[in-house]
């Protein structure tokens, strides 16, 4: 078993560092929690609820497929969820429908990916089985997938990874918390302080050190923490800007077999839903695909609360770089007049609320979450181990279905921690 005396420091008050901390403090460990932002969350991102009428999300806003590590912790902190309803809808540069989901090609697709044996990535997948024009559409809808919701790069993402996502995935409907994810940050971070850990906002760790046993933590304002053990939750990006020690830097090589997506997230807020008056009825509209620079939108439906989101993920945000937050909410309104078809003026005259999020340009996150590669996998073994003083831990090394999800961040900080707890 482990030292119940020893001293753990967690880089990191996101979701998978609060998650161990909780854990671990209530296993009587002492635990300092090192957070460089002034709030804890990481890339769950709550936004004034004087803004925009209900504490929204600016970064993770879903809860994805069964979600079990997710849905305890609600139920324990009196948290509810509300399932997404409604119709998706779609726009093809001339019109607006109703999405049809299904293809064609969709039982074929199917098999062959059933019975795919060795991985490959998608866009070889695609070239190999599915090259005629016939298949276009499909193509371009996988890639819109695979792009715009688990900001991959087809010509690096696992195919096997997609398929349990999937086609091996639970059938639990998408859902929102009530409160937003911020409200269950606000629980984890109460029972941490509750249990005893301590969590110290902006502060910036630069560099670990092992020293006679021990670790000593080194901060970018000049604060020093020795400990026994140190876990590191930060995005993978921020990993490779901490100087770690020799172990720790020949462990974290493996990184790179691990992909890593950027989103821009785009919240309007208008005076009233006018969207629900269009002669298309809208009314119970949830998703609006369409190929514009902003191509993803949601509302709040059931929710009447008229905030509209944009979404745009995946390696093709690389050409909104230059924008700042007000040139992403001038697209964010030029794709929506290109789409719903109406005068800017009108849509620009309705909107009291704005705020626009480019995950790439955060310095404490530089983009959004990761995907899984071929090689991901094997990575992620090499970096879940426990086997020294410096610690992995996040939702880009979880190995179930839904890699880059709240629920991963969740179960890795759990799993880190009872590790640790076995010793």
């Amino acid at each position: 078993m482990s030292d119940p005396s020893e001293h753990i420091v967690i880089v990191g008050a996101g979701a998978a560092g609060l998650m161990a901390a909780r854990e671990l403090a209530r296993a009587g460990r002492k635990v300092t929690i090192l957070e460089a932002r002034q709030r804890c969350g990481g890339r769950i991102h709550p936004l004034p609820a004087s803004e925009f009428g209900y504490r929204a999300d600016g970064g993770a806003e879903f809860v994805h497929g069964e979600a079990p590590v997710t849905r305890a912790l609600l139920r324990d902190a009196g948290l509810s969820l509300q399932e997404i309803e409604g119709e998706q809808w779609s726009f093809d540069g001339t019109r607006l429908a109703r999405e049809d989901r299904r293809d064609l090609h969709e039982a074929e697709l199917q098999a062959t990916l059933r019975g795919l044996k060795d991985d490959l990535v998608v866009a070889d997948f695609l070239r190999r089985h599915f090259a005629g024009d016939d298949y276009a559409p499909m193509r371009r809808s996988i890639e819109r997938m695979v792009e715009g919701y688990d900001a991959a790069d087809p010509e690096r993402a696992s195919t096997l990874a997609l398929r349990a996502e999937w086609m091996d995935g639970g059938h639990a409907p998408l859902a929102r918390i009530d409160g937003g994810y911020g409200a269950m940050i606000d629980v984890l971070a109460a029972d941490c302080r509750r249990h005893g850990a301590t969590i110290r906002l902006g502060t910036v760790v630069s560099a670990l050190a092992e020293e006679g046993g021990a670790v000593t933590v080194r901060c970018a304002g000049g604060d020093v923490h020795a400990c026994d053990r140190v876990i590191l939750t930060v995005p993978l990006p921020l990993l490779r800007e901490i100087a770690l020690p020799a172990e720790a830097r020949a462990k974290l090589a493996a990184a790179d077999d691990i992909g890593f997506g950027n989103v821009i997230k785009i919240l309007l807020r208008f005076t009233r839903p006018w969207w629900r008056e269009r002669k298309e009825n809208l009314a119970d509209m949830t998703f609006l695909l369409s190929d514009q620079v902003i191509p993803v939108w949601w509302t709040r439906y059931p929710d009447q609360q008229p905030v509209l989101t944009g979404w745009f993920g995946g390696p093709r945000t690389a050409e909104l770089e230059g924008l700042d937050p007000q040139g992403l909410i001038d697209a964010g309104l030029s794709s929506l007049v290109a789409v719903l078809g109406l005068p800017r003026d009108d849509i620009a005259r309705e909107l009291v609320a704005a705020a626009a999020i480019n995950w790439a340009h955060d310095r404490f996150a530089r983009g959004a979450y990761s995907w899984a590669t071929p090689r991901t996998r094997e990575a992620q073994a090499i970096l879940a181990r426990a086997d020294g003083r410096v610690l992995f831990s996040g939702e880009a090394l979880y190995r179930g279905r839904d890699m880059g999800t709240v629920e991963a961040a969740l179960a890795s900080g759990l799993e880190t921690a009872e590790r640790i707890l076995q010793g």
